[in-house]
């Protein structure tokens, strides 16, 4: 704090003002801590204070809007799950793209969601090359280092936290139609099918369509109509002349699939305690915790236990040794997602139509109850094949089991030889570190016999087992010295990293009834499978830091890699950078500037590496090598055949990094930071195509390159500080242009609606271009074009042959927003304190699968969108929206993408702080009451999507995210 003159008063009250030149922030980084004023890389720290505002179970949920040039998914609602996390960018096209994890100083290969974010002290994002290149071969996509919490000198602290909260959704759903909307949407389907293909006049097409619907081939109604909701049969429900359900019809019952499958308000609660304390010699910290976390969705859940160990302890004036070590036993109990089948509940109950009911019905429309007296579900007989016919996703939610276990072991040692108090061998040390994690897990899938997927075979069992094991050993030499104005910090080590990865698992069908849930229950055998997977990476690093006066800091770092993924002639990587940072601020000529309390310039340049090679999603750990099928269960022969071809000349990705940044801080309460950067990957792994007739279509080759530019500034301004009430104001904004540079033997890749194109941003959305509804007939038209013999093309021209547009699709736009970023305000006042974080994102569009299903599904009995109140009806009419029939479905167009642009109140926290004087005379040194909303509310353009499902700009049919209100106490003694 600042030294202040006060006058002498009878009563005076004093507000301690803080020292920013005291206060110098010291970073966690690569294989060590610094300044962040010498710092000449691009890193962000993120520290407990914030994280204990969000109410997570997975640490990654906390990075979105906290740091400028991360860009976070949303993560599934799934309890338990984490969000997807990129940093500056996508790295690379058919590698991974995520980030380096580091805990305590080592690479971390364990679940992130047997981390309790209590026990983090800070998380630090480092960006650019001169931060992360002595993680050289797996620091491509940045590195984000998390650091535990230590202990104390001093008497034992006791900390106790408690929370308690409710969840709900977080996204409105779809705005979808009620009985009577549905109805006469399908009434006008059938109504123009009658028009279109019998050529009936429209006063004749009412009735005939009404009859359709009734008794036609698709049995709409199922028998007798069983699935018309409404007291009059469907020929009278429904005025054939209007289209309009009549004004006196009563419903029968009502019932909404997804409501069923959701439970209300479901439950969070978390306790931990932590124990401090220590000598000067000796400090240890000790965590206890326990989260239960109840799913959205009905059965699902996620439980954690763990508990961490610090201990840190000068053992002589040479020896510093330390340990942590943390054990988590995670339980959940999960469904299906992200899949068009009918097991997954939010697949099947979004798009069942709201006639169909969830259970069986009497004549009269009431439901029937068992013997038992629980209501006897309907599993759809009669419903047509776009209802799920023969199936109740609800009832499989009940019956079917999906559930996980796994025990999580991690352990961090080190020792420290030098001499601590600098009287021999001043600023030599020498440091060993060894690190392991490990995972145990064992998952189980279980189908019943009478309902669902497995009816056939009499319900499937399937149990599976995991065990992965990695760990990390260096030995570090470094040597830190100052001579006057000089300031050399240098390092030199060795690193070698293992990973192994077990898999085995066992299928059998058959069950004699359901409830049975192990293998020994189960008659046929029909899948048994194991395989192994090594990796190992042997490293030499070093690292070179100079300063002048604390104004001119320069830094240089070399790391080479050798991975077992390459063949022996192309394992070892180089990979390095250099950086240099001037603080200007220090400068002679500034001095008479003392409104500039920091005033700094950096650049920084280097090369990472990539060898996190992907065979669709999952990692390809014998990247160069051939790959074979050994034969199939149940098969009567034994053989292999070769699958993929080796390639002894593949080696890694790379990845060059220039960052140029400028941090300033005025009248020591307004501070920017504002870098530029450009990230171009090279070597990119591709699968470079061949001639069929060799037996294969490719094989993995260096052939691409890609470049990600961007802009990252951050702003925080203390509008009120040193007075009673205190106001922070945090501005955090990206921007980031990508561009695809070189791609295999072919300039473009095509998959769907997506393009990959040389010259072009990635995630590129290729679809054919919409010239609107035509008024007369209400068909979709687009834009097209005819090519002549030389390949050049013609005058655009309009036309509704959905085999033309598609021959002619063009790039519409990308996923990339133009620009994202946070707005943070902190407010204090005496005990209470209050944080509201927001979330924007400005640009890019979105192809929501969900939206257009809802849409354009041409399904019989699934369920439709409000939107199609605006369907093209009569001629004449003028709509974006073309006509509606049975079986009619078209093609993708532009005007299906949806405006990304988003803007979120993600987090509200509110806390106070009891007066510390009352609370020490009751023997408590603090008690803290908080109230939290997580994912409080979003802004988008479409009701009911979420524009943060991932980075490629589409949707599926996922567990959605949920908003969480939750109440806590925090009480230390």
């Amino acid at each position: 704090m600042k030294t202040q003159e006060v006058a002498i008063k009878p009563n005076v009250k004093i507000f301690m003002k803080s020292d920013a030149e005291m206060l110098e922030e010291v970073m966690v980084v690569a294989y060590g801590t610094t300044k962040k004023e010498s710092f000449t890389g691009s890193a962000e720290v993120i520290k407990s204070e914030k994280l204990k505002e969000r109410p997570i179970a997975n640490v990654t949920k906390a990075l979105d809007g906290m740091v400028a040039g991360v860009q976070t998914t949303s993560g599934s609602g799934q309890p338990g799950s984490g969000s997807s996390v990129v940093v500056r960018g996508y790295g690379s096209i058919n590698s991974s793209q995520s980030p380096l994890y580091v805990v305590d100083g080592v690479p971390y290969d364990g679940n992130i969601s047997a981390i309790n974010p209590n026990d983090i002290e800070t998380m630090t994002v480092l960006k650019d090359a001169s931060a992360g290149a002595l993680y050289g071969s797996r620091g491509a996509n940045g590195v984000i280092m998390i650091t535990t919490k230590k202990g104390n000198s001093g008497k034992v602290k006791v900390n106790l936290k408690a929370n308690w909260g409710v969840s709900s959704r977080a996204i409105p759903r779809y705005e979808t139609m009620d009985e009577a909307g549905y109805l006469e949407t399908v009434f006008q389907s059938y109504k123009n099918n009658q028009i279109i293909n019998n050529g009936l006049s429209p006063e004749l097409a009412g009735p005939a369509a009404l009859e359709a619907m009734k008794s036609g081939a698709t049995a709409m109604l199922g028998q007798n109509e069983q699935y018309n909701p409404f007291n009059y049969s469907i020929t009278e429900l429904i005025d054939p002349t209007t289209g309009k359900v009549r004004s006196d019809a009563k419903l029968r019952y009502s019932e909404d699939w997804l409501d069923e499958a959701l439970k209300s308000n479901p439950l969070r609660q978390e306790y931990i305690a932590s124990f401090s304390g220590g000598s000067d010699k000796t400090k240890y910290m000790f965590s206890l915790g326990y989260l239960d976390e109840e799913g959205l969705l009905k059965t699902t859940k996620f439980s954690r236990y763990n508990g961490r160990l610090n201990i840190d302890s000068e053992v002589t004036n040479w020896l510093k040794a330390g340990m942590s070590a943390n054990y988590s036993r995670n339980e959940s109990n999960t469904a299906v997602e992200n899949s068009s089948g009918s097991s997954n509940v939010w697949y099947s109950a979004q798009l069942m139509a709201p006639i169909f009911p969830v259970y069986e019905k009497d004549a009269n429309g009431a439901t029937v109850y068992d013997n038992l007296g629980d209501p006897v579900f309907d599993y759809g007989k009669n419903r047509p094949a776009g209802a799920n016919s023969e199936w109740n996703t609800i009832a499989t939610l009940y019956d079917d089991k999906y559930s996980t276990l796994s025990d999580n072991l991690s352990g961090r040692v080190y020792a420290e030889l030098g001499d601590l108090k600098n009287t021999f061998l001043e600023g030599l040390k020498f440091s060993i570190n060894y690190g392991f994690d490990l995972i145990n897990a064992a998952g189980s899938t279980y189908y019943n016999p009478y309902n669902g997927n497995s009816v056939s075979v009499k319900g499937t069992i399937q149990k599976a087992t995991a065990r992965t094991f990695s760990y990390t050993f260096n030995q570090l030499l470094t040597y830190d010295r100052k001579f006057g104005n000089h300031h050399f910090e240098a390092l030199v080590g060795h690193e070698f990293y293992k990973y192994r990865y077990d898999y085995l698992s066992a299928t059998k069908t058959g069950f004699p009834f359901g409830g049975l849930y192990e293998l020994d229950a189960a008659t046929t055998i029909t899948g048994a499978s194991s395989y192994q997977n090594n990796y190992a990476v042997q490293s030499v690093l070093s690292r070179l830091n100079y300063d002048f006066a604390d104004k001119y800091y320069l830094s240089a770092s070399f790391r080479t890699d050798g991975s077992s993924r390459f063949y022996k002639d192309n394992r070892w990587g180089k990979f390095w950078s250099v950086g240099g940072n001037w603080r200007i601020s220090h400068e002679d000529f500034m001095s008479d500037l003392t409104w500039i309390n920091n005033l700094s310039l950096k650049a920084s340049y280097g090369v990472q590496g990539n060898d996190a090679i992907l065979d669709g999603t999952r990692q390809n750990f014998y990247a160069w090598q051939s790959f074979y099928d050994l034969g199939y269960a149940n098969s009567s022969m034994s053989g292999a055949a070769v699958t993929s071809l080796e390639n002894k000349d593949l080696k890694w990705e790379k990845n060059a990094n220039l960052n140029i940044g400028i941090e300033a801080k005025v009248f020591d309460r307004i501070s920017a930071t504002i870098e530029w950067y450009q990230r171009k990957t090279t070597d990119m792994l591709m699968s470079f195509p061949m001639a069929t007739s060799l037996g294969f279509d490719g094989y993995n080759k260096n052939v691409g390159s890609m470049r990600n530019t961007g802009v990252d500034v951050t702003l925080g301004v203390d509008i009120f500080k040193d007075t009673p009430f205190t106001w922070n104001l945090t501005l955090i904004g990206s921007t980031i242009k990508n561009k695809v540079l070189q791609l295999a033997d072919k300039p473009e890749i095509i998959s769907g609606s997506y393009i990959i194109r040389e010259g072009e941003t990635l995630y590129s959305f290729y679809t054919a271009t919409s010239a609107g509804v035509d008024p007369a007939t209400g068909e979709q038209l687009y834009w097209a074009w005819d090519t002549d013999e030389n390949g050049v093309k013609g005058e655009k021209y309009i036309t509704n042959d959905m085999a033309k547009a598609t021959a002619c699709k063009e790039i519409q736009d990308s996923r990339i927003p133009d620009l994202y970023g946070s707005i943070g305000n902190t407010f204090k006042y005496k005990g209470f304190d209050l944080s509201i974080l927001c979330t924007y994102s400005i640009g890019g569009k979105v192809l929501d699968g969900i939206y257009n299903t809802l849409l354009y599904g041409n399904y019989v009995g699934q369920a439709k969108s409000k939107m199609l109140e605006r369907a093209w009806k009569n001629p004449g009419d003028i709509t974006d929206i073309p006509r509606i029939e049975i079986g009619k479905s078209y093609i993708t167009t532009n005007d299906n993408l949806i405006n990304a642009s988003y803007f979120a109140i993600k987090n509200i926290a509110l806390g106070y702080s009891l007066p510390s004087k009352l609370m020490k005379s009751v023997g408590f040194e603090s008690v803290r009451l908080t109230a939290t909303a997580d994912n409080v509310v979003l802004f988008n353009h479409l009701k009911g999507m979420d524009p943060q499902y991932n980075f490629t700009g589409g949707t599926n049919f996922g567990y959605v995210p949920v908003r969480t209100v939750s109440f806590g106490i925090d009480i230390t003694f």
